[in-house]
């Protein structure tokens, strides 16, 4: 096999590949005993037509498809490896010539792996932030538990505040017409929670149980109803009724209710101590943080658009995995917030771009440096895993190999060594 590679622009290429007539001959005879084994022709049994009278009656071109089929999953990741590049999109396939008795030629047009000129990346300086716990921390943590122990009451009288549960009927109107979706019954909305167009539920405040009112607000510009952009709409809204948090006393009682501590000093002393360890924690992680921004920075790259759409589709799947542990899917997501799929892709594209930009630094400095992860480096992630998951170190393995995961925990060790180069390298360190 002849393979060339030709850069036309800064992330593409044309990969020429020119296969000999032996390894076509090697498909096509393949590719004939996949049809063959369908072709019914008189005078012969199914799949028993020879091939000399099978080309002479559907000719060998009806033959190239299936043996491009199987050649080019063959021949291609062959062609790539020989060339040295790294394609990160599926290449354009241009087929030069496929003839019987000839060379199989074809070019392929492909995006690559951008190359990465990296800048400074020892003797960096991290800008200083406050990580100390203050008593407002240690309040606001105290504050969570309280809340975690309240009970949600009915409100026999008073009017809605914010933070409150309305449970209320709504039904929408457009030019005096109700549209679809803008109707609901018996329906639970946390005021303050945003789930409604903007406007609403600010104007749902002060209302009391069994009290009916007219709310007019406008749907946003971009909202995923084309019908409904822009427009002004009005809501008759009825409130059946409110239901409040009410919050237990912070007390000594309260310590033992919620933790194994007998007084609250105790119970606010603990949660100071681990306040101090998360900060502990979250310091490290903004110096880490800090320091591969910095040296993103200061590299030189050109991301392909590719490689950022493929990082906003984790990054929406994640999206979307943590709506459905909440009970919502995307779709009504989108109906609640009034953002289209192309919204919520567009508000992720700056941080997808700058986490590509980020690991793709990483792993330049990791291979300038040659950074190495070893099988003791893996063994020892695996006990950890084993550990955290409270599982048996063998079989975690087993599900690690099962799931080809080792290439995973090694490409993270490789990243997490190469942060610690960083961090060992910079003028913070002690």
């Amino acid at each position: 096999m002849k393979v060339s590679w030709e850069k036309t622009e800064t992330n593409r290429g044309v990969l020429t590949v020119e296969v000999d007539e032996k390894q076509l001959a090697g498909a096509l005879d393949r590719a004939f005993k996949k049809v063959a084994k369908d072709v019914n022709l008189p005078g012969f049994r199914k799949g028993k037509i020879p091939r000399p009278i099978f080309e002479k009656r559907f000719g060998v071109e009806s033959l190239y498809q299936d043996a491009l089929d199987i050649l080019l999953p063959e021949v291609y990741p062959q062609a790539i490896e020989e060339a040295a590049i790294e394609p990160v999109d599926q290449p354009e396939i241009d087929i030069d010539q496929l003839e019987k008795g000839k060379p199989f030629t074809f070019k392929a047009t492909v995006t690559v792996k951008p190359e990465v000129k990296l800048g400074e990346y020892k003797g960096l300086e991290i800008e200083e932030k406050d990580f100390s716990v203050s008593q407002e921390d240690v309040e606001a943590d105290l504050k969570q538990m309280q809340e975690r122990q309240g009970q949600l009451i009915a409100i026999e009288e008073g009017a809605i505040e914010e933070g409150d549960r309305a449970i209320l009927d709504f039904e929408g109107f457009v030019d005096g017409e109700a549209f679809e979706g803008g109707k609901g019954e018996q329906f639970t909305l946390e005021i303050g929670s945003g789930q409604f167009i903007p406007g609403f539920e600010e104007q749902l405040i002060g209302m009391a149980p069994g009290e009916e009112k007219d709310i007019t607000v406008t749907f946003p510009e971009e909202y995923q109803e084309e019908n409904l952009k822009g427009k002004e709409a009005v809501f008759k809204v009825k409130i059946h009724e409110i239901k409040r948090t009410e919050l237990p006393e912070l007390d000594d009682e309260f310590a033992q209710d919620v933790s194994e501590f007998d007084t609250l000093a105790e119970l606010k002393s603990d949660v100071e101590n681990k306040l101090e360890e998360q900060k502990k924690n979250e310091e490290e992680s903004y110096k880490r943080n800090q320091l591969v921004e910095k040296a993103a920075e200061n590299a030189e790259v050109e991301i392909p658009d590719v490689m950022i759409e493929r990082e906003i589709d984790h990054m929406v799947s994640h999206f979307e995995q943590q709506l459905s542990m909440q009970g919502v899917n995307l779709e009504q997501y989108s109906q609640f917030t009034g953002q289209t799929k192309e919204d919520i892709r567009a508000q992720f594209k700056e941080d997808a771009g700058k986490k590509t930009r980020n690991d793709l630094v990483l792993e330049a400095i990791a291979n300038t440096e040659k950074v190495e992860v070893s099988t003791e480096d893996i063994e020892e992630e695996l006990k950890k895993l084993a550990e955290q998951m409270n599982r048996e170190l063998d079989e975690i393995k087993r599900l690690v190999d099962l799931q080809g995961g080792r290439a995973q925990i090694e490409g993270d060790l490789k990243i997490r060594k190469t942060v610690d180069l960083l961090v060992s390298n910079s003028k913070n360190a002690a």
